[in-house]
């Protein structure tokens, strides 16, 4: 039997590592969910501590008292404004907790950490990166790249375990889908969002991106899935100091879901909609970086004249949109009569989901390193996104399917 601790207990992560191991108390008797509010029952095997990650490592000490744990899942994250705080605050979180188990004892019982990273590792939000991306890809590091707070985390791991007792895993997911009480920040809540509202206007349900994207491929990580992978990967001898890719484990493409997302919220789709007229000022164009990722990886491969930037391209600019009077008159009727939260359409991430529509180019992550370790689970992403709207019609985020 084993013990965890989980941060970032109530996020779109951590929330299904908590579900996952109270599911399991013959494995796991004993969980302290660290928060800093407790959103929802929990099983008897699990435990909330009110936990400000914020503060300094004495201060965490103090909070942590009489906790203790063999496995660590770190999922907690904290949003700033730029590169430099990203990297200051969110290293600062993991290293402190871990100087404060240092202060308290707690680590001597530690075997391991499990964090939680991100496809942005290979820079997939500054522009293309190489298809498929590995964990064998060289990190974006140095002057000529912004800094990516995942390294800092990483370096804290490799550098406060080398003369420990414990080790770490790393994942990397990407475009997660899931739910988190009271949380919208997800791919999940903003795209039913915007289907159920197009269907309350009567609108078809344009895909806001652009016709690059959709035509091509797109990765994306089930949040349900990746707790069972951090659970597995936690226990399994051979992850020691491993970092792994994270995704469903399919090949799917916008083009094939945006048909099964208009199915779901009875809506209509143009036979030709990249011609369908939209107001000229209704879109946006944003260049991300000139040296794309991929500009790492291409003289290699005999395409360094062919590497180009990417852009964030999108016909329907959903910031925009979801600030328009009649959508949000729409959003105001269809709360009322659905007894549905109403700030959701002010709180949904309209600003990510329209990078993640818009960017022009295809994102391809490997998961042979983790098939090769042992790793079996799968699950198609339409059946992923469906779960998901079935979770959040029944917490009153979403309508109820007619």
């Amino acid at each position: 039997m084993s013990s965890a601790i989980v941060t970032g207990a109530t996020g779109i992560i951590g929330r299904e590592i908590v579900r996952a191991l109270g599911q399991d108390p013959k494995q796991w008797h004993t969980i302290h969910a660290l928060s800093r509010s407790q959103k929802e029952q929990y099983p008897s095997n699990v435990k909330h501590d009110t936990m400000d990650l914020g503060g300094n490592s004495t201060d965490m000490a103090k909070q942590l008292q009489g906790i203790e744990a063999e496995y660590i899942f770190f999922a907690a994250y904290l949003e700033k404004d730029t590169d430099k705080e990203l990297w200051d605050v969110n290293g600062a979180m993991l290293k402190n907790l871990l100087e404060a188990l240092e202060m308290t004892g707690a680590i001597k019982k530690l075997r391991r950490v499990v964090l939680t990273a991100g496809a942005k590792q290979y820079g997939v939000q500054l522009g293309p990166a190489k298809i498929p991306m590995e964990e064998s890809d060289p990190w974006l590091d140095g002057l000529d790249w912004p800094l990516n707070f995942y390294y800092n985390q990483q370096n804290i791991l490799k550098e406060m375990s080398a003369h420990a007792s414990w080790d770490w895993v790393v994942t990397y997911p990407s475009h997660v889908i899931g739910v988190a009480k009271g949380n919208f920040m997800n791919i999940g809540t903003s795209l039913g969002i915007y289907a159920a509202i197009s269907k309350e206007l009567g609108d078809p349900l344009l895909f806001p991106g652009n016709e690059k994207l959709y035509m091509g491929f797109d990765c994306f990580s089930y949040s349900r899935l990746h707790a069972s992978f951090n659970l597995w990967a936690a226990l399994e001898p051979k992850c020691s100091n491993q970092a792994f890719n994270f995704v469903n484990g399919d090949v799917e493409s916008w083009s094939n879901l945006w048909p099964k997302l208009a199915n779901r919220f009875d809506c209509e789709i143009p036979e030709s909609q990249f011609s369908f007229p939209i107001a000229q000022d209704a879109g946006s164009v944003t260049d991300l970086l000139p040296r794309p990722p991929m500009a790492l990886h291409a003289a290699q491969r005999g395409i360094a004249d062919r590497v180009r930037p990417g852009k964030v391209e999108q016909r329907l600019d959903l910031v925009k949109w979801s600030q328009r009077a009649d959508v949000k008159k729409a959003w105001e009727s269809l709360s009322q009569s659905e007894g549905l939260a109403p700030d959701g359409l002010e709180k949904a991430t309209w600003r990510f989901l329209g990078f993640i529509l818009g960017k022009n180019y295809d994102m391809a992550i490997s998961m042979s390193k983790a098939r090769k370790f042992g790793w079996t689970g799968y699950i198609d992403t339409w059946d992923a996104f469906s779960e998901c709207f079935d979770e959040l019609e029944a917490e009153k985020v979403l309508p109820k399917k007619k």
